[in-house]
């Protein structure tokens, strides 16, 4: 069995008009829901064997938290260039490329393409995975090559509005 979170960033800010999309940040909403969520999915017993971000700031602050609440060390982060503007069919090679020691793993992008990749795996039709969204898709797999629209399947999604606070 094979399970791959794709988590979409948390809320980013758009308060410095100077500097590049790569290097916005969170913002205070973010900055509040990523420990928020990553508290929560470590709350509900789910073991992380790897994680994997986008190089961009929001995307690796985001992967950040959701590292330390599994206990991961920061530096064992896998920043993966190739994710930051990737299609659907990019994240799906990333996936189906990884080593099959790992059994759950963790993938931290961006929309649309996380919504897109959700719907690959669903039964019915996500419109929007907000940010700091997260897809839970479960295969039963004994490689990550095997992973493709039939062997996945879309079986929980988590967002910060699900909560209340």
């Amino acid at each position: 069995m094979k399970t791959i979170f794709f988590i979409r960033h948390a809320k980013s800010s758009w308060d410095q008009p100077g500097l590049s999309d790569r290097e916005r940040p969170l913002n205070e909403r973010g900055l509040r829901d990523a420990p928020f969520m990553a508290k929560m999915l470590a709350g509900k017993g789910f073991r992380l064997d790897h994680i994997v971000s986008s190089p961009a700031t929001r995307a690796f602050t985001t992967a950040g938290y959701f590292a330390q609440a599994f206990g991961i060390p920061q530096e064992q982060i896998e920043v993966n260039r190739e994710i930051y503007e990737a299609w659907p069919n990019e994240i799906m090679r990333i996936v189906q490329q990884l080593p099959d020691e790992y059994n759950t793993v963790a993938i931290f992008g961006h929309n649309p393409t996380f919504t897109t990749m959700a719907n690959h795996f669903a039964s019915q039709f996500l419109d929007y995975l907000p940010t700091c969204g997260i897809a839970r898709v479960e295969a039963d797999i004994s490689s990550w090559k095997q992973l493709n629209e039939e062997s996945g399947k879309l079986v929980e999604i988590f967002f910060p509005k699900q909560f209340a606070r």
